[in-house]
């Protein structure tokens, strides 16, 4: 008999996280009316992925290292040999993110930082073959996983916005 391994998931939070949701929170809605902005990946009436720049809000670059820093240790590289780049993922009541991967191009790891998460605003589900798993995310915390994982988010069914940044660690 074979023995099936889910792929492990990591988890991490951020130093002073609320001070840094907060900025992320007001750049993402002083940006987002922004024509220029670069926008993906429009299903159910939405755009799931919102590109904005640390030129626009400086603490992504905050987001962007402690990204690379723990995925250094995950993948038993040198930080030094690693990129990352994310996108704003703003969910209101009733939507949700569909069933996708990350493994477009060159990722080694992917990651979602949770910025501003209500109650009832959505689950990330990872899927493996016969198997999910669920994670209830919370404000400041970084879920790191295989960029080949299919994964989705169920409905937010809070009146409030669910704010995340997707992120994608990939070689230098």
């Amino acid at each position: 008999m074979k023995l099936n391994k889910l792929p492990t998931l990591h988890y991490a939070f951020a130093d002073d996280a609320e001070k840094l949701n907060r900025a992320l929170v007001d750049g993402f809605m002083r940006h987002i009316d922004d024509p220029s902005i670069k926008r993906t990946h429009f299903f159910g009436g939405r755009y799931e992925n919102i590109y904005i720049d640390s030129n626009s809000i400086p603490e992504i670059d905050t987001v962007l290292n402690t990204a690379i820093k723990h995925a250094a240790e995950i993948l038993s590289m040198p930080a030094t040999g690693l990129k990352a780049g994310l996108w704003f993922n703003a969910m209101g009541k009733g939507e949700v993110t569909t069933a996708h991967r990350h493994d477009d191009d060159d990722e080694l790891l992917s990651a979602v930082y949770y910025v501003q998460i209500p109650d009832q605003s959505g689950q990330i589900t990872l899927f493996e073959k016969n198997f999910s798993i669920s994670v209830k995310p919370e404000a400041g915390m970084f879920v790191f996983f295989p960029p080949d994982m299919l994964h989705d988010v169920s409905a937010n069914l809070n009146d409030e916005m669910r704010l995340s940044l997707g992120i994608n660690i990939g070689p230098a």
